[in-house]
C-alpha cells in the first residue's frame, strides 16, 4: 500500500518533496507581481505556513530570493541562471540580429518562442517605439490563443493534441474555445506556414507568427505584434516568413561551425587531384534537404564531384551538393 504522497514505485510526488514545494515558491512569481509577501505565497502556494516560512529562509540564503519591502521577489541569483539558459541556447544567438531587423522593419514588436507542452516560453522579444506588451522574457503564456503556439504546435501532432486537450478560457469575445474550432485553425496554419491572432488574446493587440523550421517539427517560432490598427497584415505576414527562413539558415550555420567534420571528397574530375572548394554554410533546397556547396577550382559550373562522407553516413550524388542529412 503506497503511503500519502507516493506514486508508483514509492516515489513522492514532486509537490510532496522538498525541490517541489520550492518549485511551486519560485512560480508563484509570475510577472504579474514583483514582491509577494508571505499571505501572497501561502495563498499561491497553499503550504503550510511553517514550512513556507522554513523553505523561503533558505531560498534567500541561496540568493533565489531576496527580501524586499516586506515582501520577498526573485533574487539575482535566478536572473544569472535564467540568462545562461537563454544566452546559450543557439536559436536565440541565431535569431537575435534577424529578429532587430524584422522589428526595425515593421515598427512593431518582434518576438521568439519555443513550446513547451501547451504553453509558449519567450525566449527573446524586441519592441520598437511606445508599444507596451503584456508578454517578457522567459514568460509564458497559453498556445492555444497566440499566433506563436499555433505556429508551434500545427506541426507536431503530440503538441496539437496537448494544445487541445488543455483549458481554453475565453480571454477575449475572438479567443477560440472549441477543440474542433482549434483543431481546424491548426490545420489551416500547417497547410498556409503562417498563424494569426487577431485579438484572441488581448483585445487590443494581434499579431502574425511563422514557425521555423525546414520539413518536420518547429524548432521555434518568429512573431510580429503591435495594434490592430498598426498591423499591415500583407507586409508584415511576408516579413515574419522570411526572417523564420532567416533564422532557420543562420541555426544551420552556427550548427555547421560548431560540429562540422572534414569532407571526404570520393571523386573529381579525372587527371586532377587538387582539394576541391567546399563551402561549409549549410543551405536548405525548396526539398528541405540541408546541403552543402562543392566545386572544383578549375570548375566554375560547379558540376558533380560525387559522394562525401558527412558525420559517419555517406551522402548521395546530388550533382554539386553535398546532403547534410545523409549521415542524421
Amino acid at each position: 500500500m503506497r503511503g500519502p504522497g507516493e506514486a508508483d514505485g514509492g516515489r513522492l510526488h514532486p509537490e510532496h518533496t522538498v525541490l517541489g514545494r520550492s518549485a511551486s515558491i519560485m512560480e508563484a512569481f509570475n510577472g504579474g507581481q514583483q514582491i509577494l509577501s508571505l499571505s501572497d505565497l501561502n495563498k499561491r502556494t497553499h503550504l503550510p505556513k511553517s514550512t513556507l516560512h522554513r523553505l523561503v529562509d533558505q531560498l534567500c540564503q541561496v540568493g533565489w530570493l531576496e527580501r524586499d519591502h516586506g515582501g520577498y521577489r526573485v533574487g539575482m541569483r535566478m536572473f544569472e541562471l535564467g540568462t545562461l539558459a537563454v544566452d546559450g541556447n543557439r536559436l536565440h544567438e541565431a535569431a537575435f540580429p534577424h529578429l532587430q531587423a524584422l522589428a526595425a522593419k515593421t515598427g512593431l514588436a518582434a518576438q521568439l518562442a519555443i513550446l513547451d507542452r501547451a504553453e509558449v516560453v519567450y525566449l527573446e522579444r524586441i519592441v520598437v517605439g511606445p508599444i507596451r506588451l503584456p508578454t517578457r522574457r522567459g514568460g509564458r503564456k497559453p498556445a492555444y490563443c497566440t499566433a506563436l503556439g499555433k505556429a508551434l504546435a500545427a506541426y507536431d501532432d503530440d503538441a496539437m493534441h496537448a494544445v487541445i486537450a488543455a483549458p481554453m478560457p475565453r480571454m477575449t469575445p475572438k479567443t477560440i474555445t472549441e477543440p474542433v474550432a482549434l483543431w481546424t485553425e491548426l490545420k489551416r496554419v500547417r497547410d498556409d506556414g503562417v498563424a494569426f491572432d487577431r485579438g484572441e488574446a488581448y483585445a487590443e493587440l494581434v499579431c502574425v507568427a511563422a514557425p521555423i523550421r525546414s520539413s518536420g517539427t518547429a524548432i521555434g517560432a518568429v512573431s510580429v505584434t503591435g495594434p490592430a490598427g498598426r498591423m499591415r497584415w500583407g507586409v508584415v505576414t511576408e516579413a515574419v516568413r522570411g526572417t523564420a527562413s532567416a533564422i532557420w539558415n543562420a541555426n544551420l550555420s552556427l550548427r555547421g561551425a560548431g560540429t562540422r567534420r572534414p569532407l571526404l571528397l570520393l571523386a573529381g574530375p579525372p587527371g586532377d587531384h587538387r582539394e576541391p572548394v567546399v563551402d561549409h554554410r549549410p543551405h536548405v533546397l525548396p526539398s528541405g534537404r540541408e546541403v552543402v556547396h562543392v566545386r572544383h577550382p578549375r570548375d566554375h559550373r560547379c558540376r558533380d564531384m560525387g559522394g562525401a562522407a558527412v558525420g559517419g553516413g555517406l551522402a548521395p550524388r546530388v550533382g554539386h551538393h553535398v546532403d547534410l542529412t545523409a549521415g542524421d
